[in-house]
């Protein structure tokens, strides 16, 4: 009796393992957004680790996850890791790939809760709303995510995130514009005071050196009214 369950479950394996080797080798996960602010401002948020507090949706699972920021401040040769609770898990980024306002590739390595690495790629796309982002995650599937996306939707589960994110970097982005616009008009309104303040006291510098300047000459001095 034994021997027959024995049997069976290993049956059983073997048919659960040739079914979950037929599941693709490869996979992919890709969400768009529009921001209505220029390319640099969705750019920034992406390029630098230092910012994706801001709109990072894992950020916000384990808002005490342990940082470390290493290599560049921003673009290619910036790595970023974390170790946080069960929900983030442990992993590392590297920013492999930055293209000005245009792309950054990122070099996505996860080692808890199990090690895999992939590739995550941000695009800006001028539009005339303002920037489509497109934020895409592909990889290989080893045998363990292959058994993982048996049970679960890769593309649900990290789209959502996905999602989630982009809708914070839209807000984040169309913030920094929106304060960059302003302070771009208060610098215009300051400097026109200041050449106005500058052209005001140059004349009067210039009444002060030369007072005669501006008072009418003896020739043509109005005649005496009788």
């Amino acid at each position: 009796m034994f021997k027959k369950l024995l049997i069976g479950l290993v049956v059983v394996l073997a048919v659960l393992a040739g079914v979950i080797s037929t599941r693709p080798d490869t996979f992919s996960v890709e969400r768009s957004a529009m921001v209505q602010a220029a390319p640099e401002f969705a750019f920034a948020q992406v390029n630098d680790f230092h910012g994706w507090g801001a709109w990072s949706p894992w950020d916000k699972m384990d808002p005490s996850m342990k940082r470390t920021y290493e290599g560049a401040a921003s673009g290619v040769g910036a790595m970023y890791s974390w170790v946080g609770n069960d929900k983030v898990g442990e992993g590392r980024m590297t920013i492999e790939e930055s293209k000005q306002n245009e792309l950054v590739r990122i070099k996505l390595d996860f080692i808890k809760p199990f090690a895999s690495t992939s590739t995550t790629t941000f695009t800006f796309k001028p539009a005339a709303e303002g920037t489509q982002v497109t934020w895409r995650m592909e990889g290989k599937n080893n045998f363990v995510s292959k058994a993982f996306s048996m049970f679960m939707n890769m593309d649900k589960m990290v789209g959502g995130d996905f999602e989630r994110g982009l809708a914070s970097m839209k807000t984040a982005s169309e913030t920094a514009a929106a304060v960059a616009k302003k302070a771009a008009e208060e610098k215009a309104v300051a400097e026109k005071a200041a050449a106005e303040k500058a052209a005001a006291e140059a004349a009067a510098a210039a009444q002060a050196a030369n007072p005669a300047a501006g008072q009418p000459s003896a020739g043509t001095a109005s005649a005496p009214v009788p």
